[in-house]
């Protein structure tokens, strides 16, 4: 089998071929689901499905390349294979895509080295992630009975930067791996960009979700010759904490989504099917403000975020079957849990239990110089009756402050604070502070997290800190020895769980309204971050993580929890609209 570029599209065994892809994040959905996903995309009409590789979700220390379990981006390929699907891979190493630090490894963004560029310190670190994961795409390229036709260089490298040696030597390295089958790069549908994040020797493709016929017009005055392609079709949007729920109009997105096939462009659809930032694995995005990704990535996709087809899909998929002159195929949508309401809340073991051993600092540290993957930190320090008011240099991204025990106050840095007045009293000084996401987009990718020092008083500079982290694989496991149920609301920071029986294998979601913000897992698994502030007030749970009975709900609530019972639901609430 063969794939190569001609002059004005794709050939794939000496036939032109119109790529009508889909982007299906394998490290974003439960690995049970991945097959269902792909027969969805079937269903559509894709003849191909693209994904990322988010180098962080294999590696979260050096030396460390998992491919095992939910990592396994060779089965994933593999599924696709056999339901016929050819495959774009999208390796980065820098992939945007709103996931934490754009998937780059913490421990490697903690080193100091300059990222997206020609250091040769990143360019080693980038050959090794090759070595590791390319072996994966090799064997399963159409040159060797495969699946794969593609593999992207960088990702939207435009927006960020102009150096050509460093895509160059990029590319090198994904060729010197056995990677035969045409490179190509994306970025947005701006001539300047196209320029700065493109080879004359790779294709060229272009990223926009709007005006298709404009936006491929730039395409092809930039590129003369070769296949018009989208790589990323933005059908809908990701969503922040704090705004509303983002949609597009069906019939508006499906029109224009016609118009572009109906040109003959190739087209990779971003998100056909979105999933979710499992894990506290959100990305952050700072445009002048910071502005971290919820839980959910939805993206108001075609397939929404629990596998079920929308109105999109089904315009989606007559504007492919209309295009191609094929019958409209069935797609198989999963059967919902039956809600379970109102589950009393019990207290649960102490939080303080999943801490690390302390170590002292003379200096106040980042989370990145204790240990760059934790997602909490715990500060402590004296203070005194003259401190008054403590001020950092930054906070990143959000501290709790206790004085003796005592909640004294919180910064939030999407408020842009970075100070705090405190009780003029001598005492013990705890701070909780919490990564709520890296940051994905621009310059500020792999910046320092937690409190980033020096703190000041009003009357001196604080040092002698002693610094934990919060082992939250350990708090998932900790039990309590006689829990008690919550009869009332609750001040946080606390565990509190719950245990329900269900439909077996089927999708529920956490109804969250009665909560504040913090962390929960469902049997041990960690399903992310939920948040008052919205627009989301649901948690995804994967059917696969539901038995019959004796289900567990854990959550870590760090302010308040306003109700003593949770209850699931069969459907999610994403929240309000601008609409």
């Amino acid at each position: 089998m063969s794939f190569a570029i001609s002059d004005d599209g794709f050939i794939l065994d000496g036939q032109p071929t119109q790529i009508i892809s889909g982007a299906l994040h394998y490290f974003r959905v439960h690995p049970s689901q991945w097959a269902h996903r792909l027969d969805q995309a079937v269903a559509l009409g894709l003849n191909t499905i693209e994904t990322y590789v988010a180098w962080n979700f294999h590696s979260s220390k050096p030396g460390e390349f998992r491919l095992d379990g939910w990592r396994d981006l060779g089965a994933f390929l593999d599924l696709a294979a056999e339901r016929g699907l050819k495959a774009i891979v999208r390796p980065g190493p820098y992939i945007c895509a709103e996931w934490d630090n754009a998937g780059l490894p913490s421990w490697l963004t903690a080193s100091g080295i300059k990222l997206r560029t020609s250091d040769p310190r990143y360019l080693a670190a980038t050959k090794e992630y090759f070595k590791n994961v390319l072996p994966i795409v090799q064997s399963r390229q159409v040159s060797h009975g495969g699946n794969v036709i593609m593999v992207q260089v960088e990702n939207e490298y435009g927006a960020f930067g102009e150096d050509k040696e460093y895509l160059r030597a990029l590319a090198d390295q994904i060729r010197a791996e056995g990677i035969d089958v045409p490179l190509c790069t994306c970025d947005q549908a701006n001539e300047a960009m196209l320029e700065r994040g493109s080879l004359p020797e790779l294709l060229t493709t272009a990223t926009f979700g709007s005006h298709s016929p404009e936006r491929l017009g730039v395409l092809r005055r930039f590129q003369p010759n070769g296949p018009l392609m989208c790589m990323e079709y933005w059908n809908g949007w990701f969503d922040s904490w704090g705004q509303h729920h983002h949609v597009t109009d069906p019939e508006e997105q499906a029109e224009d989504f016609a118009q572009l096939l109906g040109m003959g462009a190739s087209v990779n659809l971003y998100m056909f099917h979105g999933g979710t930032n499992f894990g506290l694995m959100n990305g952050a995005n700072h445009k002048g403000t910071y502005s971290p990704i919820t839980t959910s990535y939805d993206y108001d996709a075609p397939l929404a975020e629990d596998g079920t087809t929308t109105e999109k899909y089904n315009l989606f998929q007559q504007a492919i079957s209309s295009n191609l002159g094929t019958a409209v195929a069935q797609a198989n949508n999963p059967v919902h849990g039956t809600a379970v309401s109102d589950l009393p809340l019990f207290v649960g073991p102490d939080w303080k239990m999943s801490l690390t051993e302390g170590t002292m600092y003379k200096r106040l540290p980042s989370i990145d110089e204790v240990s760059p993957t934790a997602k909490f930190m715990i500060y402590e320090t004296e203070v005194n009756e003259e401190d008054q008011v403590l001020i950092f240099e930054d906070v990143r991204d959000r501290a709790y402050f206790f004085l003796d025990g005592e909640s004294i106050g919180s910064i939030n840095r999407l408020h842009r604070q970075r100070a705090l007045t405190i009780p003029r009293r001598k005492g013990r000084l705890t701070v909780i502070a919490e990564d709520l996401g890296r940051v994905n987009y621009d310059k500020r990718i792999g910046e320092e997290k937690g409190l980033i020092g020096p703190c000041h008083t009003a009357t001196r500079d604080i040092f002698d800190w002693k610094v934990s982290t919060v082992d939250l694989d350990l708090m998932s496991s900790l039990n309590a020895t006689d829990p008690q149920k919550l009869a009332s609301p609750q001040s946080g920071p606390i565990i509190a769980t719950a245990t329900f029986n269900a439909d077996e294998g089927r999708d529920l979601h956490l109804d969250t309204r009665n909560l504040t913000t913090g962390i929960a897992w469902c049997n041990g698994f960690l399903l992310g971050r939920y948040w008052a502030a919205g627009p989301t007030d649901t948690l995804y749970i994967p059917g696969p993580l539901i038995k019959a009975n004796h289900n567990s709900i854990m959550i870590w609530e760090l302010e308040a929890v306003t109700a003593p019972s949770i209850s699931l639901l069969p459907k999610p609430l994403l929240g309000h609209t601008e609409a």
